[in-house]
């Protein structure tokens, strides 16, 4: 059995006192919240801006929020050279994953704020069930909030939940609607598989766990609730309180990204079957069928396209920007492209580094935010028509990673 912790975040720092009550910390052993920052709203009350008409660009030393209809600047804050950029969920705030942890941007009244869950090599943002799940990958660390606990916490860190992996390792964790905590199982050596695990009062019990997935990357929760990991040969499905193990067709068949509709029960992986290729274009995709229990590869011909060129839209459609400078549509459901492609950006070649600034998309909808790096701004395109509904202004330098706040 493991501890399950509540905790109150103050300050950027663990308050440390674990509690026994689930969902409920004694009145004396609360640290006090600390007066809200300079930078931090005094309230974060439900403002006028709606969810989604804000846009989070990570830039080189800085982060900038941008108006999602016009793709105007409307701010930007100084950072770290690197930075990467995640919806809390909420509607209004972004996680900006520093080497201090995750940090606060509130983009209704832009602030990069001074609160701060503190980590150590901070990882996966996971939003799902009305939880948002943090990974620390240097503490082996799973964080645990509601997803709307910011907006009323004043610019203090809210009450959470933690779980502290047996050895650290780079994983990723989430609470499924039920409660259970469904989390990678590794070291720093490697990666074996996931656990899931029941909260019961003060600890955790132990549900079911596998070891059949070596690298064990990526998350995602598909129609039905069923969450899919991948595994250097496959995926690995956690579903009715069980895990099943699907293989690949190669005996080398690394899936690092799992990009889920749910409204869809087929959840489509990056696929990569040469363990010596050390490119990160890709142009093979997974389907894996979480009905039929299924796991198939299907090749794309000449659209070639990154982890971060890709994403699920109208009526759980596939999404990917090609090298050719296109927006490709896919349907999983039959397996094949629809023959739609909506040209966005000028022809490109792959990246150098995964963190080097290379045209991406994120969808938000039925809009994808792209990533036009050769010209420093961001496009947005409508994905059920093809139309362009912005072109933003030059931006301080190549834009990064995007977040939308939904």
């Amino acid at each position: 059995m493991t501890t399950l912790q509540n905790r109150i975040l103050a300050g950027g720092a663990l308050a440390a006192v674990a509690v026994i009550a689930a969902g409920c910390a004694s009145a004396d052993t609360e640290a006090p919240a600390p007066a809200a920052s300079e930078s931090a709203p005094a309230s974060q009350a439900a403002a006028d801006v709606a969810p989604g008409s804000r846009v989070a660009v990570s830039l080189e030393g800085e982060v900038a929020v941008l108006d999602a209809a016009t793709l105007e600047i409307i701010d930007t804050f100084p950072s770290e050279e690197f930075t990467r950029v995640n919806a809390v969920g909420d509607g209004r705030n972004v996680l900006v994953t520093t080497s201090e942890g995750f940090q606060v941007l509130d983009t209704i009244d832009p602030a990069l704020t001074d609160t701060v869950f503190e980590a150590d090599a901070a990882g996966h943002v996971v939003r799902h069930g009305g939880k948002t799940v943090l990974y620390s990958d240097g503490w082996g660390e799973t964080t645990i909030f509601d997803t709307d606990a910011l907006l009323s916490s004043d610019g203090a860190l809210p009450e959470v939940q933690q779980y502290e992996a047996e050895e650290a390792h780079h994983g990723v964790s989430i609470v499924m609607s039920d409660g259970t905590l469904v989390t990678t199982v590794g070291s720093a050596d490697g990666r074996s598989g996931a656990v899931a695990l029941e909260p019961h009062d003060d600890h955790y019990h132990e549900l079911a766990i596998s070891d059949q997935c070596p690298e064990i990357h990526g998350e995602g929760t598909t129609a039905g609730e069923v969450a899919v990991f991948g595994c250097q040969n496959g995926a690995l499905m956690f579903k009715n309180g069980e895990f099943i193990k699907l293989d690949a067709p190669d005996e080398f068949g690394r899936m690092g990204n799992a990009y889920v509709s749910e409204e869809s029960p087929i959840a489509v992986g990056d696929y990569k079957n040469d363990p010596d290729y050390e490119g990160y274009l890709l142009n093979n995709i997974a389907l894996i069928d979480t009905e039929a229990e299924t796991y198939d590869v299907v090749s794309l011909g000449d659209v070639e396209f990154t982890w971060r060129g890709a994403g699920r839209g109208p009526d759980g459609l596939f999404y990917m920007l090609s090298t050719d400078g296109a927006i490709h549509e896919f349907d999983p459901a039959t397996g094949e492209f629809t023959g739609e492609a909506f040209p966005v950006v000028d022809p490109w070649e792959g990246p150098a580094d995964w963190q080097t600034p290379h045209p991406g998309l994120i969808t938000a909808g039925d809009v994808a935010y792209v990533a036009d790096v050769e010209n420093q701004r961001l496009v947005s395109v409508d994905l059920t028509t093809g139309e362009i509904l912005a072109e933003g202004e030059e931006l301080p330098s190549f834009p990064n990673e995007i977040a939308v706040n939904l």
